[in-house]
This record gives structure tokens, sequence and C-alpha cells, in this order.
């Protein structure tokens, strides 16, 4: 009795450390993406790059899972603590967090942000209730609007471009702060005049809003977005296709950003590389997965970085000779 005890203890000893090896490196391949709210662009896109690894799992033993999140700033916070690998975050967001500007100013720079590849461009969005008389960004003073919950993208486009009229939150009749899957039932709910997205587009939450009352869309253009602009170079005009959405035939003027995803320095070469060329592979089905994804290009996943570029993606984009001409990053701050 006593040699099969110590047979059975030998045995155990031997599976614990052969075990062992294999859960680290489990643990090191296995993906979590901060996205957004479920009814956001964010979520799906995410779940769609996990698809796309899940589907070829077998060849290099990576998992993956999106996770809804409180988006950017809040995907940004979680890369740094650990709670996430990877996060789809505003390009605006990520130059802000790598220089310590913005909502990072009081935790300063984060320098192990790096980026695998941008995706596709976002807008800032108003939607207004048609009754409530607002046809410009202008309009909105006086009025009840949906700031974003704190650590949104939204809340910081918002807060950055009143910066640039010198308004404070005291020009609004009133102000809420709820996050973006909360905003139609808001708006419909006459809680609201008008309610503020970063977003592609067309944009679930946004249609929803358009279906459940009657809306429009509110034009976001003039000298401060100019400034803007001038001043930021993640920053572009940008235009939302007339019907796209109930109440709005008209296009519409406003301006935006990339959503790019990001990772940390801390995760392996290996890692990033795989991702970056199942990205590439699959960037037909990618395309298509979102409406909001229509107009993206291989060309336009490598350009303007607003980090540094992890060495994962940068190995892969440098054996393709057409990507790597156009890899508009300073050589200096890729790694």
């Amino acid at each position: 009795m006593c040699k099969w005890r110590l047979f059975a203890m030998a045995l155990l000893s031997v599976a614990f450390l052969s075990s062992a090896p294999l859960q680290a490196q489990d643990a090191s391949r296995s993906l979590t993406i901060g996205t957004g709210g479920k009814s956001g662009v964010y979520f799906p896109v995410g779940s769609t790059i996990c698809d796309m690894l899940h589907r070829s799992q077998a060849e290099h033993g990576i998992t993956c899972r999106a996770d809804s999140t409180g988006g950017s700033v809040d995907n940004v916070n979680k890369i740094k603590s650990g709670e996430l690998n990877f996060g789809l975050v505003q390009s605006d967001i990520l130059f802000y967090a790598v220089n310590g500007f913005g909502p990072f100013k009081e935790v300063g720079p984060n320098t192990d942000l790096r980026t695998v590849v941008a995706l596709h461009n976002e807008t800032f969005t108003v939607l207004a209730r048609a009754d409530a008389g607002i046809g410009s960004f202008d309009d909105l003073k006086g009025k009840r609007v949906n700031i974003g919950n704190p650590g949104s993208g939204q809340r910081t486009f918002l807060e950055l471009l009143m910066r640039m009229k010198g308004w404070g939150m005291d020009v609004f009749a009133k102000t809420l702060e709820v996050p973006a899957d909360e905003q139609a039932k808001a708006l419909c709910g006459n809680e609201v005049d008008a309610i503020v997205y970063v977003a592609g587009h067309p944009n679930a939450a946004i249609k929803t809003a358009a279906e459940m009352c009657e809306t429009v869309l509110v034009s976001v253009h003039g000298e401060a977005v100019h400034k803007l602009i001038e001043t930021y170079p993640y920053f572009a005009t940008s235009t939302i296709p007339g019907g796209k959405y109930p109440g709005t035939s008209a296009s519409v003027q406003s301006f935006g950003v990339n959503a790019v995803l990001v990772t940390s320095v801390n995760v392996s070469e290996d890692v990033v590389y795989v991702l970056t060329q199942h990205l590439f592979n699959n960037f037909t089905d990618l395309k298509f997965s979102h409406a909001a994804l229509s107009a993206m290009t291989p060309q336009g996943m490598v350009k303007n970085a607003t980090s540094p570029v992890h060495p994962g993606a940068v190995r892969y984009i440098e054996q393709s000779t057409d990507l790597h001409k156009l890899m508009e990053v300073n050589p200096a701050q890729r790694y």
C-alpha cells in the first residue's frame, strides 16, 4: 500500500511539474481585448478579431476574448494595470496617454503603450431631438446635453472642443453622464436634448435612438474645429454620409480620429506578430464585419501611428514591401 501511495504521489508531482510551464505559456497566449459598449462598433470589431484567431487556434495556441468596457480611456488604464493586454483606443486618447496629457495628466506618460494597427475612422457625432431646435454645435448652449461617462472618448472629444471654444460646462442648462449604451433611452425619454458619440458609421446605438424618436444629426464645424485640426495631427475633417439614419438625409460635417488596436510593450513579439498576420491575412473578413470598417484599407492600417509601434507588428509589416514603404512612423520610435 505504501509503495502505491508513493507511486501515486510521484505521478502527481510529475504531472504538476510538467503542467506548470504549459500553464505559464497558456497565460502568455491568452488575449483579452478591451472594446466599448456592446451597442457600439468596438465590441463587434474586437469580437471579429478574436474569431479570426479562434479559427486557427490549433496552429498558434492563442486564445482571445473581447470584453465590453468603458471605452478608450478605460482600455488604456486597464492595459496599464494588466487587466487587459489589448484594447481598441481612439488615436487622440492614445496620444494623450503616451504623452501624459488630458485625462492622463495626473498619472503621467505611459511609455509602455504600443500600436498594433489602425482600423476605422471615428467621427465626433452629435445627435439631437428633432424638437430641440439644434442645427449646429453652437445651438447646444442652454440645452440639456449628455456629456458621456468619465473615461469615454466622446467625453474627451467634447471637453477639448469646448476648451477651444472657450466654453465651460455651465453653458449647458443640464448635463448628464450616461454611458453610450443608455444614451438612446435618455434622449428619447426627453431627459436630454442632445447626446454625443465618437463612432464609426453606421452605428447601432445611434440607429436605435433615431428609430425610437425623431432625431437629427448635428453639424460640427467652424473656427474651433479648424483650430483643433491645425493643432493636433491626429484630427481630420470627417463626413457622416446622408441616409444612414432616419431623420437625416443629407451628409453632415464633423471631425474625427482613427480607432487603433493597442497593446503593451510587455506582450510578446511572437503573439503580436501572429495577431498582425491574421488581421492582414483576413483583411476582407475584417473590412466587411461591420459597415463602419467599409472604407478601411491595408495601407491605412499602418499609417500615422500616435505611439511607438510594437516590434511584433513591425516585424510583420517589414516583411511586406508595400506596407513597409507606407508605414509613416519615426524609425527611432518604433519600439
